[in-house]
């Protein structure tokens, strides 16, 4: 942090970076305001700048405050963990074979040689959830191509700050947030088409718009239903 502002009761922290355009970011859980400014960039400048968009910081305060939220995963015998939208209890067996996932009635199986090793419980799930998203992706963005008249190049699937996804035009490249696997297929659906529905407009215009509606009439109950849902107890950095 280079700098702070302070004012409408919302403290702003602010850094300076080697970058063409002021970027204004509100991040989960408490609704923190970073922003990002060149490096040639006056303060008042910035300040009058942050003014101008704090009904907007507050609306996405509110939205923060009032998504629910995960608590902090421990990987313990019957503890909640969400798959395309379902609740499964965690079941631990300890197998001197290979580490492994199966989903069995309303019931996660985890496969370990260790139930103690908490590091490799997180790391085999999470990896689990990457194969998940990765592999329904594939299919998505297969259905989808013939259909916008695109071409995705590559696709990255990771943990992500405050974005469900996005998308690299130039590159033909989109980003998948590891977390949509624990949502309802239809929501992973609307991310993917919006993000390459950015291949035909790069920019959230009225065109980008009317081709979401186009192509996903149902687009405003998905972003709903998908932001009303838990979504993982984190800290994000900027």
């Amino acid at each position: 942090m280079d700098a702070q502002l302070k004012f409408g009761g919302i403290t702003m922290d602010v850094l300076f970076k080697d970058i063409k355009n002021v970027h204004l970011s509100v991040y989960p859980p408490y609704g923190r305001v970073h922003i990002s400014a060149p490096l040639h960039m006056n303060i008042n400048t910035i300040r009058s700048f942050a003014i101008s968009k704090l009904n907007w910081i507050r609306q996405q305060q509110k939205k923060i405050s009032e998504q629910e939220r995960e608590t902090p995963r421990e990987y313990l015998e019957r503890e909640s963990h969400y798959v395309w939208g379902n609740r499964y209890l965690l079941e631990m067996i300890e197998s001197n074979t290979a580490p492994s996932i199966e989903l069995r009635h309303n019931t996660m199986l985890l496969h370990v040689r260790n139930k103690d090793d908490f590091a490799r419980k997180q790391a085999v799930i999470e990896e689990w959830y990457r194969i998940q998203l990765r592999r329904s992706a594939y299919s998505l963005i297969a259905k989808w191509e013939p259909i916008l008249g695109v071409k995705i190049e590559k696709i990255f699937v990771q943990k992500m700050k405050t974005k469900w996804g996005g998308c690299n035009p130039a590159e033909k490249h989109i980003r998948l947030n590891t977390d949509l696997a624990k949502k309802p297929p239809e929501c992973l659906e609307y991310v993917i088409v919006h993000e390459m529905i950015h291949l035909l407009e790069p920019t959230h215009n009225a065109r980008f718009t009317a081709l979401v509606e186009q192509f996903i009439p149902k687009w405003l109950f998905y972003r709903e239903q998908l932001n009303r849902l838990p979504v993982s107890h984190a800290e994000w950095d900027y």
